[in-house]
């Protein structure tokens, strides 16, 4: 079982081939810039601060790896759709992350979407690219501000795209409850028990 109370944050990658050489699943989150990837982090691992939290857009650039429990890498990419640098940087993103979708084989994606904003073309492209070669699991963040209405409009969305349901869930770091539900739908998905080994 992950327990999710010994997150340690391992490396930050500039190239795929600077990723850690211990071998353990790999679990990448994916979203817009300023979603709320490392706010997410931070509460889903109990841990404050471990992944920088910025009010500016583009700020992670990198691949930030963090081992959790020994029993998988949970990785933090760049957010796309704005980043400080312009076209070039965007440009060495989609390079980066080819390759390591390429080479690293995740076990499961996390695509997070504001779900204030839902489901933007280019949002179902990225997921039905993703849900070719890996699990992809949706997760609505900031659910705080939305009313059972467009959660249910969200979920109709998720089916209409040939999601199903367990692959959407709404989350808000202000409601533990809903961090608790993503735990358990990650290790649903992983399947992983707790390891000895350590990196």
């Amino acid at each position: 079982m992950i327990q999710f109370q010994n997150t340690t944050f391992v490396k930050t990658v500039v190239e795929v081939s600077q990723r850690p050489s211990f071998p353990l699943p790999e679990v990448i989150f994916i979203g817009r810039s300023n979603v709320g990837k490392s706010s997410l982090i931070n509460a889903l691992t109990q841990t404050k601060n471990l992944a920088k939290v910025s009010t500016k857009p583009g700020k992670t650039r990198y691949l930030n790896y963090f081992n959790v429990d020994n029993t998988f890498y949970l990785v933090d990419a760049p957010g796309f759709g704005f980043t400080l640098k312009g076209k070039q940087e965007l440009a060495q993103f989609a390079v980066m992350m080819e390759g390591y979708f390429q080479i690293a084989k995740p076990s499961l994606g996390l695509y997070l979407i504001d779900g204030r904003r839902g489901l933007k073309e280019e949002d179902i492209g990225f997921i039905h690219t993703l849900n070719q070669s890996m699990n992809i699991l949706v997760v609505f963040t900031k659910m705080d501000k939305l009313n059972q209405s467009e959660k249910a409009t969200l979920l109709k969305h998720i089916k209409a795209i040939g999601l199903s349901e367990k692959q959407a869930v709404f989350t808000s770091i202000d409601h533990a409850k809903s961090i608790q539900i993503l735990r358990h739908t990650l290790q649903d998905f992983l399947s992983l028990k707790s390891s000895p080994n350590s990196v």
